[in-house]
């Protein structure tokens, strides 16, 4: 029997799916839900695409998917970036198979069509058998650049609709948070250019989203990340230890009163910063790399930027920021139940050469398909999948500290440590952005 809910059924509304305090189970299962989340949610929202450094010479590509849409980020020969459908003008045939390369012009595979990298058609083979029957000048022949495309700060995202808000104004306050990490390079980049962690789990899509931004889950999912002495493994060179995430005692007060927020309108979010991001450090590297940044920033904002308020930031609907383990993290869907996870460093140019490898090192260790902390989120997914067509209940619950929500100068909503506020601003964003 399948228990899913199916919106031909009409027993719910959308809008009734989402509670103050929980979601209807069917938002992770139902197949015909997950259609429109492909629609209206990634076919109406700013989505992260890429980052430019990943594309430094003209002709430089790599693909991606906006949802279900194949796209092509890459940097032509003007020396700007571009977003691109990968779909052939003729035929509709994808013309970039790759996951990365270097083309000039991208060429189709299936009659031989050539493309300039912006997406512009270049050239037509055998020309002279369309006569006049076609305007070989119509733009609707080429790949086609994307609606609205923005680059802020390297951090590329791109919009399918037409008339859209600024990317400035969907991001809001979380732009901050690429501030602060853009801010901690010596030279003001960063760079995504060190290879890709990429994995696929049997869950979906909203599972992981809501999970970069949950320290409920922390001190019991990864309870087997801690040593004798109670405490993580290091993240950073430098610290002789890494966090206390017990959920008992002192660790759990300080656990408790790190600050969460959410966007009231566009769903993004973050968790405040680890304790352990405040300890000071002393191997030689750090103290090189912290003189070379001396001279970027006022005292006030060089503190800022060393000790960042933010751990980790969830940009709805598909990337999240990490400033501890500096990592972004982007979610493509493929089903319902089956979501890609793509993983890069985020290295700082003009950093020491050790720095950035012990960059590398860390995520290596964290949030590689085989890590000490991933593989255990990944399992939770899983067991979120499986378990949802259970008949317990008919709801997924984020009542914690539903009750002490407070709300800041801007309208978002504010609130301590373990409440389950992001993954209720995350659906609040999600009913809104699901109407027809």
């Amino acid at each position: 029997m399948d228990n899913h809910y199916q919106l031909s059924d009409r027993k719910h509304e959308l809008s009734g799916l989402i509670r103050a305090d929980s979601v209807h189970r069917s938002v992770y299962t139902d197949r015909a839900i997950f259609d429109l989340e492909m629609d209206r949610i990634f076919g109406r929202t700013w989505v992260y695409v890429g980052h430019d450094s990943e594309v430094p010479k003209p002709g430089d590509y790599v693909t991606r998917n906006i949802g279900r849409r194949p796209v092509v980020l890459s940097r032509h020969t003007d020396g700007e970036v571009y977003v691109v459908y990968n779909s052939c003008g003729h035929r509709g045939a994808k013309v970039c198979a790759e996951l990365h390369g270097n083309s000039q012009p991208f060429r189709c595979p299936y009659h031989g069509w050539t493309f300039k990298n912006n997406g512009d058609l270049e050239a037509v083979t055998m020309p002279r058998g369309y006569g006049d029957s076609i305007n070989l000048d119509d733009p609707a022949l080429g790949m086609r650049r994307l609606a609205n495309v923005e680059n802020y700060r390297g951090f590329v995202f791109a919009c399918v609709k037409e008339e859209t808000s600024s990317l400035k104004e969907w991001l809001g306050p979380s732009r901050g948070s690429i501030d602060d990490i853009v801010d901690r390079s010596p030279s003001g980049k960063v760079m995504l250019n060190a290879g890709i962690h990429r994995y696929v789990f049997r869950g979906n899509w909203k599972f992981q989203l809501e999970n970069t931004v949950d320290m409920y889950h922390v001190p019991f999912s990864h309870e087997s990340t801690l040593g004798s002495k109670g405490r993580q493994f290091s993240r950073r060179q430098g610290d002789d230890a890494g966090s206390t995430i017990s959920h008992e005692g002192k660790a759990a007060e300080r656990w408790e009163r790190r600050e969460s927020w959410g966007a009231a309108r566009n769903g993004h979010s973050y968790t405040g910063h680890q304790p352990v991001a405040d300890k000071k450090r002393e191997d030689p590297a750090y103290l090189r790399y912290v003189e070379n940044l001396r001279s970027n920033h006022t005292p006030e904002r060089l503190a800022e930027v060393l000790a960042p308020r933010r751990h980790n930031t969830a940009f709805y609907p598909n990337m999240s920021l990490q400033a501890l383990n500096q990592h972004v993290r982007v979610i493509c869907p493929i089903a319902v139940d089956r979501t890609e996870i793509l993983v890069w460093p985020v290295l700082f140019q003009g950093a020491p050469a050790e720095m950035n490898h012990d960059i590398i090192r860390g995520l290596n260790v964290t949030h590689s398909a085989a890590s000490l902390i991933q593989t255990d989120d990944l399992e939770n997914f899983h067991r979120c999948q499986m378990g949802s067509g259970a008949e317990n209940s008919e709801w997924v619950w984020f009542a914690r500290g539903v009750d002490t929500d407070q709300i800041d100068n801007n309208g978002d909503v504010i609130n301590t440590g373990t409440g389950e506020l992001p993954q209720r601003a995350q659906f609040k964003a999600w009913a809104r952005l699901m109407e027809p």
